[in-house]
């Protein structure tokens, strides 16, 4: 599989680079700083400069890809404005760009919350507006979606086992839980058309995914 993730530079991004290069699918991740190439080559990922914000037309950054993922985002500290031109602006820019590569898989991780944008308060809101927004977008696109919404996020090594569904509580995840979930996404038809949240849990993760 050819997979395309925009955000690569991000910490679920560089995980999951390094697991599809380690089952030996090409993994292209898409950067706006030259400086993170390598840090991609590292993982085993190929570093492709692409500025979401600034790049009108993404299209020719993913062609003969397979597959894309949006694991991209304004970040901690950013502005409201960002959070619309980014985990928004640049989730709809990935969706051009598939579209008019005919890729038909789109896998976008957004956030827990965003089913319900309404209840967040606070600097989350505009965070979880834009994410609610992008989840939107894609859900009417017509693409092969899968929309993932993890809890809060860890740096604590994975344990291989989550839970994954709707209405699941809240909760924390490690980014090395949402990675693998990802890649196991990624190789599952029937989580076509499927939003779920994702925490962590008891079930193993192959296990999870194939009982959505």
């Amino acid at each position: 599989m050819d997979v395309v993730i925009a955000g690569g530079h991000g910490k679920i991004a560089l995980r999951l680079l390094r697991l599809l290069s380690d089952r030996g699918d090409r993994a292209r991740g898409l950067i706006r700083n030259p400086d993170h190439a390598a840090d991609l080559e590292a993982a085993g990922g190929e570093p492709v400069l692409c500025d979401l914000e600034q790049e009108d037309d993404v299209a020719r950054f993913v062609e003969d890809a397979d597959a894309v993922v949006f694991a991209a985002g304004a970040g901690p500290g950013s502005g409201a404005a960002r959070k619309q031109t980014m985990d928004l602006g640049g989730a709809v820019k990935l969706i051009d760009a598939a579209r008019a590569n005919g890729i038909a898989r789109y896998v976008i991780v957004s956030s827990i919350g965003a089913g319900n944008p309404e209840r967040s308060s606070g600097a989350m809101r505009p965070y979880i507006e834009a994410k609610a927004e992008a989840d939107r977008r894609l859900a009417a696109s017509g693409l092969d979606y899968t929309i993932v919404r993890p809890g809060g996020l860890t740096d604590e090594p994975g344990g291989g086992r989550i839970r994954a569904g709707l209405e699941i509580g809240s909760g924390q995840v490690a980014r090395d839980d949402v990675a693998a979930t990802l890649l196991a996404v990624l190789g599952a038809d029937n989580t076509i058309g499927k939003t779920f949240d994702l925490l962590e849990g008891d079930t193993p993760i192959e296990e999870a995914v194939r009982a959505l």
